[in-house]
């Protein structure tokens, strides 16, 4: 294939990059694709809390049952473990053994925060020691620092359980992440969970350099175009927490076809990859919070408009949210009675609704309402409109 020279690349609008981006994200028309496929195809869901990634699949799935996804973790086939940009994801198994070595320089460079604290410290030793550990049995962040005390009574014990999470690929384990089952955070490492190493499989295609180390990560480059393209070397650089990806893209450049958005960022694209037209219709959907559609990208506002920005946040609690014609447009809140007979959806718009769009959104709250609660009744309500 030709090269694509960046002056010679199509602009794409910003309409055409979010329904793009739906698109992929399966957001555009719910997918029979399984439970499994679907975290696969997303390259994982963002997993702060237990829930939102139920809902994140309840969003893109027809048919989504969240026992479907409770029992992939419940047999080990999907876990929880920090990977991009050092939070909490829910992988495949498969996943968890490949993508977590890909990021491990951004769990040095966290580590590397918290070196005051460790000062004395053997981190060769803390990672064999906190294998020991937890392999012996899962334990608590707290039981591991407490642990870790004994052989460093002086460094700060934060640093050390930290430390221990930035050396090992530590999972939590069942029924922590289960669906409407309580537990606490229970770690153990990947192996010891899943039976075998993490190592980067010859799907990363990785080019070795002198020493082993892995520099190529070209197989997860077509699989974020795949899920979040297009994109720019930047876009894939925030999704991963990395740095320095530009060699993979320009090594794939050949595979690949190139535009630029609006502002003449050069975006890359798989060829064959979904485009569809700005006017392709966009339904209503209810996102959990911290999905990876709202951040995964350098520049988002394909899916954020600039007076919108940051307003799905507050200080340090991020709500979930509400995509009206494949933007962000209002933020919602889930109360369920005790009992679970009942179940209150209240929706706080940006702006003001239509009554169409009003109706649209009502229809898919009720909808997720169905899927993911047990109620009986439930009530829908717009709040006032945020500001």
């Amino acid at each position: 294939m030709t090269k694509t020279t960046t002056s010679a690349a199509r602009v794409l609008s910003t309409r055409e990059l979010n329904r793009a981006t739906l698109d992929r994200q399966l957001l555009l028309r719910r997918s029979a694709v399984s439970a499994r496929d679907a975290v696969e195809h997303l390259l994982g869901l963002q997993a702060q809390n237990v829930k939102p990634p139920y809902f994140a699949l309840a969003a893109r799935l027809d048919g989504f049952d969240p026992e479907e996804l409770s029992a992939l973790m419940a047999s080990r086939e999907v876990v929880r473990i920090v990977t991009m940009r050092s939070t909490i994801h829910t992988h495949t198994a498969d996943d968890c053994l490949t993508l977590r070595p890909l990021v491990q320089p951004a769990r040095d460079r966290e580590l590397n925060n918290f070196r005051d604290g460790l000062a004395g410290v053997d981190l060769d030793r803390l990672a064999e020691l906190s294998r020991e550990l937890v392999e012996a049995q899962p334990r608590t962040m707290k039981q591991l620092r407490e642990a870790l005390l004994t052989e460093w009574p002086e460094a700060d014990p934060q640093a050390l359980a930290v430390a221990a999470r930035c050396k090992l690929p530590l999972v939590q384990v069942t029924p922590r992440g289960l669906w409407r089952q309580s537990g606490q955070v229970a770690l153990t490492t990947a192996e010891k969970w899943l039976g075998r190493p993490t190592e980067p499989s010859p799907k990363l295609s990785a080019v070795l350099e002198q020493g082993g180390t892995p520099i190529a990560p070209d197989a997860t480059v077509l699989r974020y175009l795949a899920a979040f393209g297009p994109a720019s070397v930047r876009d894939m650089q925030t999704w991963a927490g990395l740095t320095r990806l530009r060699d993979a893209f320009e090594r794939l450049r050949p595979q690949l076809v190139t535009f630029r958005d609006e502002h003449g960022t050069e975006l890359f694209d798989l060829p064959d990859a979904p485009r569809p037209a700005p006017d392709t219709p966009a339904p209503p959907r209810f996102l959990p919070e911290f999905d990876n559609l709202l951040l995964s990208h350098a520049d988002r506002t394909r899916v954020v408009r600039a007076e919108h920005k940051g307003r799905s946040w507050k200080a340090n609690q991020a709500f979930c949210t509400l995509l009206v014609d494949g933007f962000l447009a209002g933020v919602w809140r889930l109360e369920e009675s005790r009992d679970g007979a009942a179940a209150t959806l209240t929706i706080q718009p940006f702006d003001a609704l239509t009554r169409v769009q009003r109706d649209e959104v009502a229809a898919e709250g009720e909808r997720m309402l169905k899927v993911m609660t047990e109620a009986s009744s439930y009530d829908i309500r717009f709040g006032t409109v945020v500001a």
